[in-house]
């Protein structure tokens, strides 16, 4: 890393989740993996997201999933790449800029 990025390692202090499929609770951990969620630039240096989550069972027999992921509210969603500041700083750019001028503008491609 040089002076130009900022590296924010996290992990949530949650005892346990709730699985998105059936809402029970649980607190057994499966696995734990690193994910790297784009996020918005940070007084003019990029940010880099260095987040650990936790795959958890599910408790409840009759629910269709083994395991799931645990999520955190207000900063990531189920398999996105962006954070929830991102998404909602590119909204406003692609309906500001309608389309393509955003787009070029964020650095995205088309």
């Amino acid at each position: 890393m040089n002076d130009e990025t900022v590296r924010i390692e996290a992990c949530s202090a949650a005892a346990g989740a709730a699985c998105p499929g059936c809402g029970s609770g649980s607190g057994r951990i499966h696995s734990s993996y690193l994910r790297f969620p784009a996020d918005v630039p940070s007084a003019g240096r990029r940010v880099v997201l260095c987040l650990r989550v936790r795959r958890f069972f599910c408790r409840d027999a009759s629910c269709g999933r083994r395991t799931f992921v645990e999520q955190m509210p207000g900063l990531t969603r189920r398999y996105s790449r962006w954070t929830e500041r991102l998404r909602s700083t590119l909204a406003a750019v692609g309906l500001a800029l309608a389309g393509r001028a955003g787009a070029r503008m964020a650095g995205l491609r088309t």
